[in-house]
């Protein structure tokens, strides 16, 4: 086996969350770092296949601090990646009837407590509402962002801040192989290489368990969901808005920028199976799901029960899918919150496994980071 050079930190995983956690500690805390990406580019599985919403806050009524956080990070993003955001939508939240887990009022007092924008809707936009289903309509302060652009963004920091990074390169195991020195093996092209470093950071989301099986570590307690997001072409008075009914087993439109079309999502139709992971659970492989699983669209489910609130709804058009893995904490499921996962010396003294669950999250990550702390931030 071929071993290369030493590093400071080697990151596992080039999405955005590790592409990030790479750069500050390259460019912010001076070190040498490299990144490994099993796939040919970077930010092109999770980072790309979702809502490409940046949250405001509004969509956690039921978690106080998921939605300070958002309100906290959403300036940050929107400060560091204005390139890459796109806002030439108006945001429409509306108020299910029956079945939500909060009234208009209490979306309301929710949003002054957060300091979340929040106006009346206009009454065309309402019209747009099935009155019988839909309690109240607002308008909110939300944007998306091109995750193409966003890609392009993190590739040129990277190149400034000199990380070296490895793609096709899947990292299998990490050992200890000295006093503050982790032995990392990968492989690329059929042949294993080694690469030393004090640090690891395991940044790959729903493989996050792999690498500690490779290792002979024990595993973290995850949920994973195959998710399919339908890519829609909307009507024409849909073409500048994103909606979001809640709070409950209902739905979201959102611009999708890069690919100029929006996706449709479904809290009962979106996921079409689930499983647990952790140490009592049989061991399933998220890629072997992703790659083997039958592909039937739910978009026909998705779009009859949307059409039920939103008329207008009925006349989007399917052109593609997004399918991914969705990975979360078990503990999401009980109040819909966000926590990140940042689990330090994850069974190996110097190996930490980090788990992100919206965009923003990368600010609560990066911090933990700065301050060496073992903990979960909400």
């Amino acid at each position: 086996m071929q071993t290369s050079r030493e590093y400071d930190a080697v990151v596992v995983g080039g999405g955005f969350f590790g592409a990030s956690l790479a750069h500050h500690l390259a460019h912010d805390r001076g070190l040498r770092v490299v990144l490994f990406e099993q796939s040919g580019d970077l930010m092109g599985r999770a980072s790309y296949a979702n809502q490409a919403r940046v949250h405001n806050g509004y969509h956690y009524p039921r978690s106080l601090l998921t939605a300070l956080r958002c309100r906290i990070n959403f300036p940050r993003f929107v400060h560091d990646f204005d390139d890459c955001i796109f806002d030439r939508f108006e945001k429409t939240y509306a108020i299910a009837r029956v079945g939500s887990k909060v009234t208009a009022e209490q979306f309301r007092t929710f949003c002054q407590r957060i300091g979340a924008p929040l106006e009346p809707a206009p009454p065309a936009v309402r019209r747009m509402f099935d009155p019988d289903r839909i309690e109240d309509v607002f308008t909110a302060r939300e944007i998306g962002f091109d995750a193409v652009r966003l890609r392009a963004r993190m590739i040129e920091r990277l190149d400034d801040a000199a990380v070296t990074v490895e793609l096709g390169a899947e990292v299998l195991a990490a050992r200890t192989s000295g006093p503050r020195e982790i032995a990392v093996v990968w492989r690329r092209g059929g042949e294993e290489r080694g690469t030393k470093a004090t640090a690891v950071f395991n940044c790959t989301y729903s493989r996050l368990n792999q690498l500690l099986v490779g290792s002979g570590l024990d595993r973290l307690h995850l949920k994973h969901e195959l998710t399919e997001m339908p890519l829609v072409e909307v009507p024409a008075e849909l073409a500048n808005r994103g909606v979001t009914v809640m709070c409950g087993p209902f739905f979201s439109l959102m611009p999708f920028p890069a690919r100029g079309l929006h996706t449709l999502s479904h809290v009962r139709y979106t996921p079409h199976c689930e499983w647990n992971d952790g140490p009592d659970e049989p061991w399933l492989d998220p890629d072997v799901v992703l790659r083997e699983r039958p592909r039937r669209s739910h978009f026909p489910h998705m779009v009859r029960d949307a059409a039920r609130y939103m008329p207008a709804i009925s006349e989007c058009r399917q052109v593609d899918s997004l399918w991914e893995v969705k990975t979360v904490l078990p503990r999401s499921e009980v109040d819909d919150s966000r926590p990140v996962l940042y689990k330090s010396d994850a069974g190996l003294p110097g190996l930490t496994s980090v788990l992100g669950a919206k965009i923003d999250n990368i600010y609560d990550i990066l911090e933990v980071a700065a301050s060496g702390l073992d903990r979960s931030v909400a």
